[in-house]
Formats: structure tokens, C-alpha cells, sequence
């Protein structure tokens, strides 16, 4: 923040009572996981994967795609909230091993020739998968520039799929 902006005074306005401050954390709480739901509903619509536009028409077939599209957007949000790297989940949580070795074959072309223009995070991590489907996404990969959301993650994954057609094609095993 620069020195010359006033901060931000946020509020909350809750039906929820709040008596004590851990009250107030677990009110906090519940509206902070809200916005998952938010970027998930946002993944699964028209700024994603635009289910609403099927034109499906039997509920059984409905069902199945959303399913399909519910379990894409998983995988998209599991990118998204791993980008930072603050935990240690491993990238077999989203990727098999052939997917895994692509993705190690993938990330050397996407870094770029300075420290600050490679993929900081440990290989096989879930935050270092994150880092090489953003920047398949489109993200450029500075840290001044703003962080990857789900749309970009999404793009990753759809870009991420294409590569992994050839890749198993030229490798024989598709």
C-alpha cells in the first residue's frame, strides 16, 4: 500500500451474533470460504466452462455433464488456492504420473532465463504444477503482475490437455 492511501475500514454485517471475538473469526471464516463458492459457480459458468449454454436437454445427460464440469472446476480451484505455495500438497492430488512427467517436461520452456523467471516452488508440488498451468493460461509470471485466478487456471488446464494429447501421441502411448 502506498504511504499516501488511507486503509481500508471493512465491515461485516452478520444476522449472526457475535459475543466474544472467536465468535466474530468463525463469522469471518464462514464468509471467507464463501467466496470458494463464488469462484466455483464462476468456473462452472459462463466466465468458465458456460454450462448453462448446453443445450441438453434429458436431465440424465445434464447431470453427467455437470458432474464432468463440477469435476474440472475441483481441479481448476485446487490450482488456484495452491498458487502460493503455503501448503505441501503434492500434484499427484490433480495429476497422474504420466500428467506429472509432462508437466516436468513443460516447465522448462515456460521459465525464463533470470531466478525470478523460474518456477520457485518444489517439483511435484502441487503449487509447482499450479505455477507451470498458470503460465500455460497465459499469466506472464512476475510478481508484480496480479496472481492467476480460476479462468486462468482453467485456460491452463484446457491448454495443459492439448499438449498432453500430442505429447502421448509422439510418445506412442495414446
Amino acid at each position: 500500500m502506498l504511504s499516501q492511501e488511507k486503509p481500508v475500514h471493512w465491515r461485516l454485517l452478520t444476522t449472526h451474533e457475535i459475543a466474544s471475538k472467536e465468535q466474530a473469526r468463525r463469522c469471518i471464516d464462514g464468509y471467507r470460504q464463501r467466496w470458494h463458492i463464488e469462484q466455483m459457480f464462476r468456473t462452472l459458468k459462463r466466465q468458465g466452462l458456460d454450462v448453462e449454454s448446453s443445450q441438453l436437454e434429458q436431465a440424465g445427460r445434464l447431470q453427467k455433464l455437470v458432474v464432468l464440469a463440477a469435476s474440472a472446476t475441483v481441479h481448476t480451484l485446487q490450482l488456484t488456492l495452491a498458487r502460493e505455495g503455503h501448503n505441501t500438497r503434492p500434484a499427484s492430488d490433480c495429476f497422474d504420473e504420466q500428467e506429472q512427467a509432462l508437466l516436468g517436461d513443460v516447465n522448462p520452456t515456460l521459465e525464463g532465463k533470470t531466478q525470478k523467471q523460474k518456477n520457485p516452488h518444489t517439483p511435484a508440488s502441487l503449487a509447482w504444477a499450479a505455477w507451470i498451468v498458470a503460465r500455460l493460461g497465459g499469466w506472464k509470471g512476475y510478481a508484480s503482475e496480479r496472481k492467476p485466478g480460476p479462468i486462468t487456471m482453467l485456460g491452463g488446464l484446457q491448454a495443459l490437455a492439448q499438449i498432453h494429447r500430442g505429447w502421448t501421441l509422439a510418445r506412442g502411448i495414446g
